[in-house]
C-alpha cells in the first residue's frame, strides 16, 4: 500500500497535488511498486521462465508486419535483465515509499532493459534507490551476474540508468524505443520481466487507458502514464512494456492492488511512458540531476458533479485546494479554498482553467503542463475566482521542485 490510499466516495472526485505534481490516484485500492522484493521472498533468478510455446499472433491494428508473442519474447527478451540491488536500506529505514519492506543489508530485485550497445540499462529508481551494490543478469539458466554502475536516477519520474561493461555480455540485445504518444486504447501490450523472481516471464494484454497520472516515490506525480491489463507483479519494475512490434512504449512501475493484501496483479498496471524516458535519457546517462518547474498548489479536478456541488461557474478545470506558503503560486496571489465539504473537497478556491493559453480541463492536465516546464519559466495562468467566476490572470515564475513533498500535510480524501 502507498502512504496515500484514498477510498473516494465518488470516483470522479479526487485530489491532485501539484506541488510540482503530486497526485492522489483514486483507484479504490493501493498502488505498489512492481519490483522491490527481498531474496528471501522468492526472488530466485533460477525460477522457471516463461513458456517458449506461445505462438499467438499479436493483433496490431492491421499492420502487415505483425509479430507473434513468442517471436518478440525470443528476440527482445534477450535484452531484458534481472536487476539485483544489495545493501538496500532506504533513506529513512522501514518501508519504501510504496510500502515495500526495506531493511539494513537487504536485497531488492527488479527488471531492466538494454537501450544501447554501450551497456546502458534502464530500470526504475525505486529498484536501485539506496543500494550499496547493483548487478544484473542476462542468463536465466546460469544466473551469472555482472556489476552495474548507477549512472543517474530521477525519483520524480521513477527512472534510473545503469551502466555495465558491454564486453561482459555476449551478443547483447538492444531494445528499440517506440513512441508512447502512439499508444491507443485496445492496442496489444507485452510485458517481459521477473515477477516474484520468475526470470524473464512474458505476459500479454492491451492498453487499458492512456494519460493516467500516478504517484512517484517522492510523492510528486508522473503524467501521461499508460495503463495495461497485462499481468505485472512485484519484480516487473523497470521492465519494458512493448507494443505489437516489439518496441518499448513504457517502463512498468506500479500496479493497483484493489486492497488485496497479497499485492498481486488484478489486471491494472501502470507503465511510465517511454517518451518521458527519451527526454531524460541523455541527462541520466551523464549523471546529471533533473530540474523541474514547481507551481506549489494542490488541486482537485472539476467536473459536472463537482461544479454542481460547489456551485462553480465552470464544469471543468482544476480547483485549488491548498497553496504552498511562500511558493510561486502564493507569491502570484492564487488562493486556496477554506470550507471542507462532505466529500473532502475544499470550496472557495481559485479554479485554474488555462496555462499559457492552453485549456486546463482537469488536475491531470495541469500536472502534465507544469511537468514540462523548468524552474524559472514564466507561465500565464488564467483562473476563475469566487462563485461569480470573475476571470483573472496571473504571471507565475516557477520555482525549483523540492526533492520530496510531505503528503501528511496535504489535503486528502477520507
Amino acid at each position: 500500500m502507498t502512504p496515500t490510499d484514498p477510498q473516494p466516495r465518488r470516483g470522479s472526485n479526487f485530489l491532485s497535488g501539484l506541488l510540482g505534481g503530486f497526485v492522489v490516484l483514486a483507484v479504490g485500492g493501493g498502488l505498489v511498486a512492481t519490483g522491490v522484493l527481498g531474496e528471501d521472498e522468492g526472488d530466485n533468478p533460477k525460477a522457471p521462465t516463461a513458456a517458449e510455446s506461445i505462438t499467438r499472433p499479436v493483433d496490431d491494428g492491421g499492420s502487415d508486419s505483425a509479430r507473434s508473442v513468442s517471436d518478440i519474447y525470443r528476440e527482445e527478451g534477450q535484452g531484458v535483465v534481472f536487476v539485483r540491488s544489495q545493501g538496500v536500506s532506504g533513506s529513512e529505514g522501514g518501508e519504501s515509499p510504496f510500502g515495500q519492506p526495506e531493511g539494513g543489508g537487504g536485497t531488492a530485485t527488479g527488471s531492466g532493459f538494454v537501450v544501447d550497445r554501450q551497456g546502458y540499462i534502464v530500470t526504475n529508481a525505486h529498484v536501485v534507490e539506496g543500494a550499496d551494490k547493483v548487478s544484473v543478469s542476462f542468463d536465466e539458466k546460469t544466473s551469472s551476474f555482472v556489476d552495474a554502475e548507477v549512472k543517474g536516477t530521477d525519483v520524480s519520474s521513477d527512472l534510473a540508468v545503469l551502466k555495465i561493461d558491454p564486453s561482459d555480455v555476449k551478443d547483447m540485445k538492444v531494445l528499440p524505443l517506440g513512441d508512447s504518444s502512439d499508444a491507443k486504447v485496445g492496442a496489444p501490450t507485452i510485458a517481459i520481466g521477473n515477477p516474484f523472481g520468475f526470470t524473464r516471464t512474458v505476459t500479454t494484454g492491451i492498453v487499458s487507458a492512456v494519460q493516467r497520472t500516478i504517484e512517484a516515490p517522492n510523492n510528486f506525480s508522473i503524467a501521461d502514464v499508460i495503463q495495461t491489463d497485462a499481468a505485472i507483479n512485484p519484480g516487473n519494475s523497470g521492465g519494458p512494456l512493448l507494443d505489437g512490434q516489439g518496441n518499448v512504449i513504457g517502463i512498468n512501475a506500479q500496479i493497483a492492488t484493489g486492497g488485496q493484501s497479497s499485492g498481486g496483479s488484478i489486471g491494472i498496471g501502470f507503465a511510465i511512458p517511454v517518451n518521458t524516458l527519451k527526454k531524460l535519457l541523455p541527462d541520466l546517462k551523464a549523471g546529471q540531476s533533473i530540474k523541474r518547474g514547481f507551481l506549489g498548489v494542490t488541486t482537485a479536478s472539476v467536473n459536472n458533479e463537482v461544479a454542481e456541488q460547489l456551485k462553480l461557474s465552470t464544469k471543468s478545470g482544476a480547483i485549488i485546494q491548498d497553496v504552498t506558503k511562500g511558493g510561486p503560486a502564493d507569491k502570484a496571489g492564487l488562493r486556496a479554498g477554506g470550507t471542507a465539504t462532505a466529500d473532502g473537497l475544499s470550496a472557495g478556491g481559485d479554479v485554474i482553467v488555462s496555462v499559457d493559453g492552453k485549456r486546463v480541463k482537469s488536475s491531470d492536465e495541469l500536472v502534465a503542463i507544469i511537468a514540462g516546464k523548468k524552474p524559472g519559466d514564466e507561465v500565464e495562468i488564467e483562473y476563475l475566482r469566487g462563485r461569480s467566476g470573475d476571470r483573472k490572470t496571473a504571471t507565475v515564475t516557477l520555482g525549483n521542485r523540492p526533492a520530496k513533498v510531505d503528503t501528511q500535510n496535504q489535503p486528502q480524501l477520507p
